[in-house]
Parts: C-alpha cells; sequence; structure tokens
C-alpha cells in the first residue's frame, strides 16, 4: 500500500511539473515566507477561490523541485499535512521550526509546498466526457531568519557591490552581498555610453556572490558606470535601486 502511494505522488508531481498553464483554485497568501527563529512558529494563510472542493498536501523541502513530503529531511513541521479545503474558503496553515543546527548568522532558505488536487468530476459534469484534470503545485520561497542578525532586511538590496567580471562568453555583472539575508532581483540593467543592456536575474546569498551574464555586452564598462535594479523585499513588493560598477 506504501509503495502504491509513493507511486501515485510521484505521478501528481510529474503532472504538476508539466502545468504552468493550469489554473490553481488553492491561492496561497503572499509570495514569500519569512520565519522568524524568536516566533517558533508562523502562520500562512490559503485560500479556495474556485467553485469545487480541493485536496491540499503541504510540506518544506531545502531546494529538490522533485521533493516529495515521505522523502524530505528539514527542521520544520507543516500543520495540517494534508486536508480537503472546501470551496470559497480559508485555510491556515502552521509552520513549526526545530531548526537547532542552522546557521545563526545569516539566512537559510527553504521552499514551501503547496500541492492541490482537484476533485473528480462525477454525475452530468463527466456523463460521456473525456476529462484531463492536473494537480498543481505552488513553491514559494521560506527564509529561516536567525535572532538578533545585524542590519535592516528592508535595507539590505541597497547594501549589494557590483563588479563587472569576464565570464566566458562576455562579460557579466557580480553582486556581493555583505548582509546576512538573501536578495532577490527581478529585473538587472547596465547603461554603457547610452545603450542599455539587460542582464540576468536571480538571487544572491547572504555573504554571498552571484553572476548575472549581461547580454550583448562587448567591452568592460568604465568603474562608476550606473546599474539600474529592482529587488524584492519581505511582503513581496518592489523597490527600485541604483548602484555603480567598483573597482
Amino acid at each position: 500500500m506504501k509503495n502504491l502511494i509513493c507511486a501515485v505522488r510521484a505521478g501528481l508531481l510529474a503532472l504538476c511539473l508539466c502545468a504552468a498553464s493550469a489554473h490553481a483554485s488553492v491561492v496561497i497568501g503572499g509570495t514569500r515566507v519569512v520565519f522568524p527563529a524568536k516566533n517558533g512558529e508562523v502562520t500562512v494563510r490559503l485560500s479556495n477561490l474556485g467553485s469545487s472542493p480541493a485536496l491540499v498536501e503541504a510540506w518544506i523541502d531545502s531546494g529538490d523541485v522533485h521533493s516529495t513530503p515521505d522523502k524530505v529531511d528539514v527542521p520544520f513541521i507543516v500543520t495540517p499535512p494534508l486536508f480537503r479545503m472546501e470551496a470559497n474558503r480559508d485555510q491556515s496553515l502552521r509552520i513549526i521550526g526545530t531548526p537547532s543546527q542552522l546557521p545563526a548568522d545569516r539566512e537559510s532558505l527553504f521552499w514551501l509546498n503547496v500541492l492541490e488536487v482537484p476533485p473528480k468530476p462525477t454525475g452530468l459534469e463527466a456523463e460521456g466526457k473525456n476529462t484531463l484534470q492536473f494537480a498543481i503545485r505552488s513553491r514559494l520561497k521560506l527564509f529561516y531568519r536567525p535572532a538578533n542578525l545585524a542590519g535592516d532586511p528592508l535595507k539590505a538590496p541597497a547594501s549589494i557591490t557590483w563588479k563587472v567580471v569576464a565570464d566566458g562568453k562576455g562579460f557579466a555583472l557580480e553582486a556581493r552581498n555583505p548582509t546576512p539575508y538573501y536578495v532577490t532581483f527581478t529585473n538587472v540593467s547596465i547603461s554603457v555610453n547610452g545603450t542599455t543592456y539587460a542582464a540576468e536575474t536571480g538571487m544572491v546569498a547572504p555573504q554571498g556572490s552571484l553572476q548575472l551574464p549581461v547580454k550583448g555586452l562587448a567591452q568592460a564598462p568604465a568603474n562608476g558606470t550606473s546599474i539600474d535594479y529592482t529587488a524584492i523585499n519581505d511582503y513581496g513588493a518592489s523597490a527600485a535601486l541604483k548602484g555603480a560598477i567598483s573597482p
């Protein structure tokens, strides 16, 4: 029986990975979760905006997009882990932390998964019809934030410093993050001689660096060249910032 459940769950996850265009009825309140260590737990609100009930399964992983609830090993408990959610109703997920061995001087990154399985059509709705249903998985970043970290997380994006480096195919912007907080970029561009070049986007780890290739940039710009970038804060809002190339 256990093997059958695992096989069904793997099949549902495979479907949800290829169903990006499907519409989710169960919506998560927010685009990220910040877990302050001093609180011990956080609550995430779910809303079923559809006209039918749904089966919902929730779990946390440490970065594997193919994770399943039975194979993850993280210092968090999600409750309830599996439940039926009625149409036009809300449900709160409690995330309880037991992070005894995580770094105390910087944030740690995890992912909250919410898998929605719609009900099978019955009665006149399904009579004489072929139907195709998808299980839809939403996956949000979860930042574990130790107590007493230095600095203000809302000011962390403004602390990023920038360099230009050769990356083998051209040039890239290297973002250096001196803060203990993760910083996520949604737009990065550099202006050289009146021309704006877009860089790739991504997330730079605490006290780490990240190279963002710049398409079409044929030569390294001078120190002091302007950089425009947009970062996402704790509340999911965008903050437009300016930087400059440093030596």
